[in-house]
């Protein structure tokens, strides 16, 4: 007889970032940052300069210029491929919303922080009912 035992989870984030900035120029500048950094790595991948899931130790030049020209300079080049992640972004008023199922998202939190955000995370999973993430 044999036996089988195996475990399974939920592995999905239903995660929820909130930049709350002090107008809505601000808010607009770090959408369009967020908008730039994932067309351009989205360009870089189908260019064959980025492979996701293998952890770049450098950046492209394209790269680094976008990265000048946002004013965005505390995300490492192994954070970059979290844009390519399937990743929705509104911007609502002074707010950019960020709802993702991934939990790694530490390059939007940077870009946010850079912008000027006072930045609320947090699981829709644990606090349901706030009009964000999954199921809303």
């Amino acid at each position: 007889m044999k036996i089988w035992q195996g475990y399974g989870s939920e592995h999905s984030a239903n995660l929820v970032m909130i930049g709350h900035f002090k107008d809505v120029g601000d808010a607009k500048k770090a959408k369009d940052a967020i908008d730039l950094l994932k067309d351009q790595v989205t360009t870089d991948e189908r260019a064959g300069l980025m492979k996701i899931g293998e952890g770049s130790d450098r950046y492209t030049d394209s790269m680094l210029d976008l990265l000048g020209k946002v004013n965005v300079h505390s995300i490492g080049p192994a954070e970059l491929e979290q844009f390519a992640y399937d990743v929705a972004v509104e911007l609502k008023n002074d707010q950019v919303i960020i709802e993702t199922e991934e939990i790694d998202v530490s390059a939007f939190l940077k870009v946010l922080v850079d912008k000027g955000a006072r930045v609320e995370v947090y699981s829709a999973h644990t606090y349901p009912g706030t009009g964000h993430g999954r199921g809303k």
